[in-house]
This record gives C-alpha cells, structure tokens and sequence, in this order.
C-alpha cells in the first residue's frame, strides 16, 4: 500500500518539477516592462464618520454621523450586552441589531450522517 502512494507522489513531484522551469520567451517578443504603482486614492474627510461619545445615566452612547446625518447609534449599558440602532433607509426610523452582521445566511443542508 505504501509503495504505490510513494509511486503516484513521486509521479506528482516530477511533474510539479517540470513546470517549475520558466518558458522561454516566443521569438519577436520582448519582457513587459515593470507596472507603475497603483494611484493612492485619499479618501475625502466628509465622508469619515464622527462619532460622538456622552453618558446618559449608566449608559455610553457612540453616534455616528456623515456630513452630519445620524446614521447610527451604539449603546453600551453599564451592566448588560452593547447593541447597536442602524437607520438602514435613511429615513430617521432606526432598527435595533444586537450585532453588526449582514443578516445573510448561508443555507447549510445535511447531506449525509453516520
């Protein structure tokens, strides 16, 4: 049983070795020249949350805001688990979330069990 799995390895290095030689170029064609780097894109400072901190009570509360929208609220109670109001349509109704998943759910079937 050994032996054979030692034969289809060997049979596998070899020809993972033989590609690992680099072609030659085809006649009449010359190396691309190296890319330039790409452009670094400055991210415009409007659009970089502001978040603001306060206390109410026992409470921490984050706003975010852009350009100055409230667009999202994280609550952090002294004693208890941080939960986050999301305005998903932007029109000033937010939705609790208990964390900031995209709610997409990966369908998952069982296909066999022993």
């Amino acid at each position: 049983m050994r032996i054979p799995l030692a034969v289809i390895a060997l049979v596998f290095a070899a020809a993972a070795a033989a590609q690992s030689q680099p072609r030659p170029l085809p006649p009449g064609s010359k190396p691309l020249e190296e890319p330039p780097p790409p452009p670094l894109i400055q991210g415009d400072p409007a659009l970089e949350p502001q978040v603001t901190i306060r206390k109410e009570g026992d409470n921490t509360i984050q706003e975010y805001r852009v350009r100055g929208k409230l667009y999202m609220v994280r609550v952090t109670p002294a004693h208890g688990i941080a939960y986050v109001m999301i305005d998903q349509k932007g029109d000033g109704q937010f939705r609790k979330q208990d964390n900031l998943e995209s709610g997409l759910r990966v369908p998952q079937w069982v296909l066999l069990e022993f």
